[in-house]
């Protein structure tokens, strides 16, 4: 990727986070800073032709949406407890790198009281980054997304242009990862599109994609808790289709690495569902296009948990995911969620695939 397009700029404002007029999206804080540039790569800044600040100076100030940021320092995933022990039960997890909001700190118990998403309640305090250090990693961890705000679908085009292809729709609140936060292009298109990435097993990247600016709303993300309702699985079906759902929802928050192959350093969304299901004794191919083509197509209406639900662009194979019920799938998304839970329509699926027979 152009390192170019990973930079945020600041500027000498008030406010809270917006977007620049140009192709570089800006945080505002409440005191004047000299104008510069934060190259995520690199954790290092540039003069602009005013006086550079340093990295040090930045961290003085908050990461947008967070008052007093913390971020889980774990290899898997942080548990999220009712209360400050191990005694109480589990309401939630937190992956590797997300991040929460600070409630109470710690008062000598050795837990502090967080929220994140939707899950409010107590971790470990060992093993949270908090203050300056915090908002140092939240830099090299977060990404920009594109959240849907269209009342309809929201048409994801091949280039920015109203006439381009049409790669996917996405729903209202569906979210994309954000490759260039504005795009600039000659004649009456100019600075209206946003370049994202759909998810795909084409590239480390995804298929690159553009969507219209004034239907998403652009902000700056960590990863979130995961709630107990996602943690667990209903009853009614087969017990190889239970176990298989909550063995892959034991992965929840590891990383994506295109053409990675293992659930816990690193994987792609094909090598995923093989993985889990070699686990119970089926063996299917590696990726997407072949695993759409090997096992039994079936109507939406069929899908059980343990099915493979598979997406693309334009009829061409390039994504699969878990059905696990509720109108949900499990997947190896992309570099920014790693594995994670979405609707099932978070685009549209091209194919549903069998290979349970129960």
């Amino acid at each position: 990727m152009n390192q170019k397009l990973l930079k945020f700029s600041l500027v000498c404002a008030s406010g809270a986070l917006f977007l620049a007029a140009n192709p570089k999206t800006a945080f505002a804080f409440e005191e004047p800073v000299a104008g510069f540039t934060y190259d995520k790569l690199n954790n290092s800044t540039e003069d602009n032709g005013d006086n550079a600040i340093s990295i040090s100076s930045l961290l003085n100030y908050p990461i947008p949406g967070f008052t007093n940021l913390g971020i889980v320092n774990v290899e898997t995933n942080l548990m999220v407890r009712s209360g400050p022990g191990t005694d109480y039960k589990i309401v939630g997890k937190i992956p590797k790198d997300g991040g929460c909001e600070i409630i109470e700190e710690d008062d000598g118990s050795g837990w502090t009281k967080i929220t994140s998403g939707k899950v409010t309640g107590y971790v470990k305090s060992e093993y949270l980054i908090t203050g300056p250090e915090a908002s140092k990693l939240a830099l090299k961890v977060g990404n920009y997304i594109a959240k849907s705000n269209a009342n309809g679908s929201l048409r994801v085009r091949k280039e920015p242009s109203t006439v381009s292809e049409i790669l996917d729709v996405i729903g209202k609140g569906e979210e994309l990862l954000v490759l260039d936060s504005i795009v600039n292009t000659d004649g009456e298109d100019h600075n209206k599109w946003v370049k994202v990435s759909l998810d795909s097993d084409d590239s480390s990247e995804g298929t690159v994609a553009y969507v219209a600016k004034e239907y998403v709303d652009i902000s700056f993300a960590l990863k979130k808790a995961f709630t107990l309702e996602e943690l667990e699985y209903g009853s009614g079906v087969s017990s190889t289709r239970a176990n298989m759902i909550n063995y892959a929802k034991q992965f929840l928050g590891n990383r994506y690495v295109y053409g990675g192959n293992s659930l816990t350093n690193g994987i792609d969304c094909s090598a995923f569902v093989m993985k889990i299901y070699a686990k119970y004794g089926y063996s299917i191919p590696r990726n997407s296009r072949s695993q759409a083509a090997s096992g039994t197509k079936i109507s939406a209406s069929k899908l059980k948990p343990g099915d493979l639900v598979f997406y693309g662009k334009s009829g061409y194979i390039n994504h699969v995911a878990m059905y696990i019920g509720n109108n949900k799938v499990i997947h190896a998304s992309n570099k920014r969620d790693g594995i994670k839970i979405s609707n099932m329509n978070y685009r549209t699926p091209l194919k549903y695939v069998r290979y349970i027979n129960d």
